[in-house]
């Protein structure tokens, strides 16, 4: 994250990492695989909507289809539920593309964030992927 952090010039101090770190920490859950600890997800449901805090991979497994295999289980319990999913992304940060390639769309500004939403009923199937050999 640092290097988003860099370019949107958002504090990176050893409080203001704490803070991102301790928000909504009571919802982090670490994601595994044949348990190997590969990301963190923090996803909870509020009044009228789920709201993603943080995806978090580790950089060995980037780009192999687990972002939005996880953001997908959200937007499922979220269409379940019925609610839109909502969630903030650094302007700038690449993970922009696959929210919007989930169905998120842009709907404010915050500062150096974009706020998007999902709505239950514009969920985007993932693209068909050729497995890595």
């Amino acid at each position: 994250m640092t290097e988003h952090l860099i370019r949107v010039n958002a504090a990176r101090d050893d409080a203001s990492q704490l803070a991102r770190i301790l928000f909504q920490f009571e919802h982090a859950q670490i994601v595994a695989i044949k348990n190997k600890d590969i990301g963190l997800l923090k996803a909870y449901r509020e009044p009228g909507q789920w709201y993603i805090a943080q995806i978090q991979i580790v950089p060995e497994f980037q780009g192999q289809g687990l972002g939005r295999l996880i953001l997908d289980k959200v937007l499922t319990q979220a269409r379940s539920d019925n609610l839109p999913t909502v969630l903030r992304v650094l302007e700038g940060n690449p993970a922009k593309r696959l929210y919007e390639a989930a169905g998120f769309r842009q709907t404010g500004q915050d500062g150096v964030e974009c706020i998007m939403s999902c709505l239950p009923y514009l969920l985007i199937p993932p693209p068909a992927r050729n497995p890595k050999p």
